[in-house]
């Protein structure tokens, strides 16, 4: 494996750009490999070497890279304009699509990121109920906004550093943690505080290594909340489109007064979706006074691109295809753990996986104790042996359609020399 010029990008970047990189997780030791390309399951780098794809721009590209069709409704759009600043007739169609399989999303709001959607949203929780307090789960990840920044996973877990700076103390003050899996922990904060707006949740939280809902644990958030008149949010941008069709509110048979979407929402693009039941959706201006705005919200281009892979999902049921094929992958890395001798595990859900250097967590301290240095000399041995998985124990690892029989064959062959 040659990287020669993607150390030479680097040396620049570094100049440039914080720690190097756009978003914090791209960067790791001793630098990041740069992509020149990308089409199927396959990322190409500067320097000609050739990688598996198992993080999927976090999840975002379901179909894979490039998929033909995406691209071919982009390309009519382009010849149409790319940004218009109205009201396009696909916002219409698109919203009507997504309503479809969330019956809980009555009313929407196209915006442009998962932050801006998860922030959108509990302003909208505050000004609906009139409280100010949220309550969030530990080590759960809803963008990089101010209210969300406590505990944070992803890349502040990562770098150790689970409270931002520059977070004024208020937002902290008015920002309630509970730990995932723990349904007692949450009713005892909700007793006790009467002034909070929403419980916002990851439904299976993909952002401190991927941890999944014991039992009944979302029914019992779902019933505690209700009892103690507080709106629930699920953050379903990772698992939306994801673990179903209707996301983990469908897979759990939860109804949760709020959802955020995004990621396979937007194809490939930009986008950021917040919605649910009408009464608290027409609080949002210009219908309300909950303020939300943005020049990008709904443009052409994250509009069609979504739309066009969700109709493609529905269509070819990519979703059940593509679950079928992580658990295939599973499968065989399993075979070869229960071989070894290394204290490492794995878990899946639908079509999200991860391999944990330690002890399976089920919730954001135990997470804490998994191996991120032996997690990070594994990732490398895959990166030599053509296999990217995101390189952070914390994130989640995804399967495409674009995967073939081929390339997890080679995978399990690359993981168990890995190992």
């Amino acid at each position: 494996m040659q990287l020669k010029k993607s150390r030479e990008l680097y040396e620049e970047a570094i100049k440039l750009m914080p720690g190097g990189v756009s978003s914090p997780v791209r960067a790791f030791k001793p630098h990041p490999f740069y992509v020149y390309e990308a089409k199927g399951s396959k990322l190409i780098d500067v320097d000609g070497n050739e990688f598996i794809d198992y993080c999927l721009a976090y999840g975002a590209l379901i179909l894979g890279h490039a998929n033909a069709e995406v691209k071919e409704a982009l390309k009519e759009q382009l010849d149409k304009g790319w940004l218009y600043g109205t009201p396009i007739e696909l916002e219409v169609s698109y919203a009507k699509l997504i309503k479809k399989f969330y019956p809980s999303i009555e009313m929407l709001r196209f915006v442009n990121t998962g932050s801006e959607a998860t922030m959108s949203a509990l302003r909208l929780a505050r000004g609906f109920t009139g409280k100010e307090k949220i309550v969030k789960i530990e080590g759960s990840f809803h963008g990089s906004h101010e209210a969300v920044l406590v505990k944070a996973g992803s890349g502040a877990t990562t770098f150790g550093v689970p409270n931002s700076a520059g977070v004024p103390k208020d937002f902290v003050k008015n920002t309630l943690q509970v730990p995932f899996n723990d349904a007692e922990k949450l009713s005892e904060v909700l007793e006790k505080n009467k002034d909070v707006a929403c419980v916002i949740m990851e439904p299976v939280m993909g952002n401190s290594a991927l941890i999944i809902p014991e039992g009944d644990y979302l029914k019992e958030v779902r019933k505690i909340t209700k009892e103690n008149d507080v709106l629930l949010i699920f953050d379903e941008i990772i698992t939306g489109f994801r673990l179903a069709m209707g996301g983990a509110q469908e897979c759990y048979g939860i109804k949760p007064d709020l959802t955020t979407l995004g990621k396979i929402a937007g194809g490939g693009f930009p986008i950021g979706i917040y919605g649910g039941r009408r009464e608290i959706m027409e609080r949002v201006a210009p219908s309300g006074n909950v303020y939300q705005a943005g020049t990008f919200s709904g443009n052409p281009m994250s509009l069609l691109a979504g739309y066009t892979t969700i109709r493609v999902l529905e269509r070819d049921r990519v979703v059940e295809k593509v679950s079928e094929k992580a658990k295939k992958l599973c499968s065989g890395i399993r075979d070869l753990l229960s071989d070894k001798s290394a204290n490492v595990e794995i878990a899946q859900i639908a079509s999200m996986f991860c391999i944990y250097f330690g002890k399976t967590p089920r919730d954001y301290i135990e997470a804490l104790k998994l191996d991120k240095e032996a997690y990070m000399k594994f990732f490398w041995k895959l990166l030599e042996n053509g296999v990217f998985l995101p390189p952070s124990q914390f994130e989640t690892c995804f399967m495409s359609l674009a995967h073939s029989d081929e390339d997890i064959q080679r995978t399990i062959e690359a993981i168990g020399e890995a190992l």
